[in-house]
């Protein structure tokens, strides 16, 4: 994996692990206050899908 993937994927596991750290799951998942933590996994998760497939595009066209 290039580095920064490496660096990517770090950063976004970092993110989920603050949101589900910071979620008040006394309240539920979709309560109002946690709605900003919601938002901020979904994205990390999306941006965890995109770095492994610009890494798998990236190892087929290195084989070309």
């Amino acid at each position: 994996m290039h580095l920064y993937y490496k660096i990517f994927l770090a950063l976004f596991v970092i993110f989920i692990g603050f949101n589900i750290y910071s979620m008040d799951w006394d309240l539920g998942l979709w309560h109002e206050e946690n709605a900003k933590f919601i938002l901020s996994f979904a994205a990390a998760v999306i941006g965890i899908i995109g770095v492994f497939v610009l890494h798998t595009m990236s190892k087929f066209a290195a084989k070309k």
